[in-house]
This record gives structure tokens, C-alpha cells and sequence, in this order.
């Protein structure tokens, strides 16, 4: 099988790679090729992966090419992980809303809609190119916002198209550890999640024919065990009946956190955008010392996931600090795709529980909208399998954000400059009509290409990434 990464000078291309050489992945790709705009980046991708340590695995052939066209065609499979703009980017996206006193974050309220506005276009570009030159391949969209992206990109490339995040499983993964009933791989039997990308709760957890939920709930020193668990009170979740998404943290404590962001000596994406312009060229002429200085990057990197939700001076789990999270889904789902093995896991893709049908997953919500849940993943796409109805707070919000990401995804894919200033202004996190047309004329100001967007002038014939 032929793997292109679409993003392939991303910082966690690595992991990609490391997966790929060893376990249960080894064997599954024979050829990987790297896509990227900027060949500078490809070179110190590429230098870390030649200096990584031997795995038990044979060491996998690897291609870096700028051309996108010439790399699709005899491609099996594509990973998509672009970021527009790069990191200079993503503090666009921060700071425009956190100069207006509103949250700041990459891909919840304004900033994650401005960074889809931007992405969409050249992620549907992608898609288009993909049915022209390898009409078989399936795409594992990791691009962010996951939800918006993966919603537009449906209606170019049908099931052939899944969304992945290693938020809800990791969550899921250590509630079941927590509650001392460790998951087998590849199984969400018992498991009730349901939600959009980001913006999701686990509201049944069965073991042995019994929930386990609720007794982890109600245990202080159980929730204080793992990282979703200290993030809220534990009167708070008893109450809710749930455990929530880290990134409901900027929902049920939207105040805390935006005070937290603007008390930072620098945004989430400045600290980042920092490292890399060190990093990069450092990595590129590093020799055999490259794996190594991308690893200490990497941990650093881990280490500020967040920040904002934690006490000062606590850290992040040790478990969580070691990577393995967006590579193990998106490989075990390509795997699945693949033929290799049916198995579970919680994606983003359609809320439909047959293709073509309009029976919801999610009740309560479209069947023909990308929502996040557990599904069965087989060579014939993925599955979802039956929720429950969401509690009416929760489908209140759920129903709220799903409209903000159609009207997202309707500005991105049309032009229309009233659906994103609609979407802003709907926002939960925004919900006001006049900091909607600030942060649009602020986004438009730092991004060119949004008003070039307005006139009708797309990313259809530029790179993607």
C-alpha cells in the first residue's frame, strides 16, 4: 500500500513513521510519500525520520515531492494535515479573538472558525485532485477543525472520507483505566460517546454487563487519576452524569479559561510558532542527532497541551506525555479500511447508521451531518453504531454548534461572506452580532485571501497547505 501524507513536513509526521515500523502497523505500508508546499520543511521531516532509531520493523521506503499531482496517482491511501498559513497562521487565529476579550483558542469559537474558512478550500482542492489521480484512495482527514472539514468534504468524496481524533478515544481509554476496567483494542462495546469534534461527552461506560460510570463519578480520587477527570469538580460531573471533552473546559469554564489566555506571556500558537522557527532548520543539518532534538521538541511541545486548564506547576500525565494518539486511530482506522480487520473506534463521519438513509445515530440530530461517535470500521467505510438522544442541554449546544459549522463550511465552499459573519455571530462562545463583524473585518485584515474568497476567487488552483 502507497501512504501519502498530505502535510508531510508536519511536526508529527514522525510519529506517523514510528507507528508504521513497528507492532501490529508493520508491513501494512510499503511505500510512503511526503507531500508538502515547503521543501525546507520536507528536508528536516525527513532528516529526523533517517536519524530515528531502528524499530523491530524493516525501515520503510520514503519519498518527499512538492508536487501534489505527481504524487497522487498509484496512492492507496492519504493522510491530510495541512495547515494554511503554517503557525504564523494559528496566532491569527488566537489573537484577533483574544485582542476583542474572547477566547483565543486554535479550533473552538472564532479562531476555529477563521482557521476552517482558510482550510476548507484548499482541503476540498485536495479532494477533488484525489478523484481525478487515485479515484480508489481513501483520505484520513487530521486537518483541523476535523468536524467542519470532514463535513465538507462529503459531498466530493462520499465514504471515502473519515474524520479522526485522539480526544474522545484517549477519553474514553482512561475513564475505562480509571474505573479499572481497561478497553480491549479495537472494541467500544458498552461505550456511549456521543458529540462533534470537540465538543463531546461519555455518557455510558459498560464492563461485564454494568455501567461504570456512575461510580466513577462519584469517586474524587478516582477522577483526580486522569487528565479529563481533574479539569472539573467532581460535584460538577457527578451532577452532569457524564464526562465531558477536554475542550468543553472552554464551554463550562469559559471565564476561567480566557482569563488564563490573556494572563500568558504568549498564546498557545506564538509558543509553538517560536519552537518551530528554532526547530526546523536546527533539525535539517542535525545529522544522526536529528530524531533526538525532535523528540525533546515533541515533549515540550506535549507538555504546554492545555495549559490553561491546569493548576500551576501540575503536569501532564506521564502516559500522555509519550505521544501515540492521532497516529494509533489514524492507523488503526487505515487498517480497517484497508481489509487487514474490522474494528471500533470514534470518528467523525456521518450520522447516518445506513448509507443513504436518514435514520440518525445521534438522535436529534441531522443524518446527513458529520458528527463524532463510535463506528464500525470495515473496508466498506465507517459505520456508525447506535447513541442515545442527547439530554436537552447538550443538544441545545450540539444543535447550536452544528448550525455554526454548516454556515462555516457554506462561507468556505460559496463565497458567501454572510454565512461566515452568521457563523461567528451564532457562535456560543461569540453570540453577538457586532464582535461577529469585528472579528471578520479583524480575520480579513490578517488573511487576504478571505476577501479574495468573497470575490469568488478560491483556492482551486492553489497548493494545498
Amino acid at each position: 500500500m502507497r501512504l501519502l501524507i498530505a502535510g508531510g513536513g508536519g511536526f508529527r509526521v514522525p510519529l506517523i513513521y514510528r507507528a508504521l515500523v513497528s507492532g501490529r502497523f508493520a508491513g501494512l505500508v510499503t511505500e510512503l510519500v511526503l507531500y508538502d508546499v515547503d521543501p525546507a520543511r520536507l528536508a528536516a521531516v525527513t532528516a529526523v525520520l533517517h536519524s530515528m532509531p531502528a524499530g523491530p520493523g524493516p525501515r520503510l521506503p520514503v519519498r518527499s515531492t512538492t508536487d501534489l499531482a505527481h504524487a497522487l496517482p498509484g496512492t492507496d491511501m492519504v493522510f491530510a494535515a495541512i495547515r494554511p498559513g503554517g503557525t504564523a497562521g494559528r496566532i491569527a487565529d488566537e489573537k484577533v479573538a483574544q485582542d476583542l476579550g474572547l477566547l483565543g483558542q486554535e479550533t473552538t469559537g472564532a479562531g476555529g472558525i477563521s482557521y476552517a474558512l482558510r482550510t476548507i478550500p484548499h482541503m476540498v482542492h485536495l479532494a477533488r485532485l484525489m478523484v481525478r489521480h487515485c479515484p480508489g484512495a481513501r483520505l484520513i482527514n487530521f486537518t483541523n477543525p476535523a468536524g467542519m472539514v470532514t463535513e465538507a468534504l462529503v459531498p466530493v468524496l462520499g465514504n471515502r472520507v473519515v474524520g479522526i481524533c485522539d480526544s474522545a478515544g484517549a477519553l474514553v481509554q482512561r475513564a475505562a483505566h480509571a474505573a479499572g476496567a481497561d478497553l480491549p483494542e479495537g472494541t467500544l462495546d458498552g461505550v456511549g460517546y456521543f458529540g462533534l469534534n470537540h465538543l463531546g461527552w461519555l455518557y455510558r461506560l459498560e464492563s461485564g454487563g454494568r455501567d461504570l460510570l456512575p461510580g466513577l463519578l462519584a469517586d474524587p480520587a478516582a477522577l483526580a487519576s486522569f487528565e479529563e477527570g481533574r479539569l472539573f469538580d467532581q460535584p460538577f460531573l457527578a451532577g452532569l452524569g457524564m464526562l465531558p471533552n477536554e475542550y468543553l473546559y472552554y464551554y463550562y469554564r469559559r471565564d476561567a479559561a480566557r482569563r488564563t489566555m490573556q494572563a500568558m506571556r504568549q498564546t498557545r500558537g506564538e509558543s509553538i510558532h517560536n519552537q518551530q522557527l528554532d526547530l526546523y532548520p536546527r533539525l535539517a543539518g542535525a545529522g544522526t542527532d536529528a530524531f533526538q532534538l525532535w523528540d525533546a521538541a515533541r515533549r515540550s511541545r506535549e507538555e504546554g497541551y492545555l495549559a490553561e486548564a491546569r493548576p500551576e506547576g501540575t503536569q501532564r500525565d506521564e502516559d500522555d506525555l509519550a505521544g501515540g494518539g492521532y497516529e494509533r486511530v489514524a492507523l488503526a482506522a487505515m487498517r480497517a479500511l484497508s481489509g487487514a480487520g474490522a474494528t471500533q473506534l470514534i470518528l467523525n463521519t456521518r450520522n447516518s447508521l445506513n448509507p443513504g438513509a436518514q435514520e440518525p445515530a445521534i438522535p436529534g440530530l441531522p443524518a446527513d451531518a458529520v458528527v463524532e461517535l463510535p463506528c464500525m470500521v470495515t473496508a466498506d467505510g465507517a459505520l456508525p453504531l447506535p447513541q442515545q438522544s442527547p439530554p436537552a442541554p447538550q443538544l441545545r449546544l450540539l444543535r447550536q454548534v452544528k448550525d455554526v459549522e454548516r454556515l462555516t463550511v457554506r462561507a468556505a465552499t460559496t463565497g458567501d461572506r454572510g454565512a461566515a459573519l452568521a457563523a461567528f455571530a451564532r457562535h456560543p462562545l461569540v453570540d453577538s452580532e457586532d464582535l461577529a463583524g469585528r472579528l471578520l473585518s479583524g480575520y480579513e485584515e490578517a488573511f487576504p485571501e478571505l476577501r479574495a474568497m468573497w470575490r469568488g476567487e478560491t483556492a482551486a488552483a492553489a497548493p494545498v497547505g
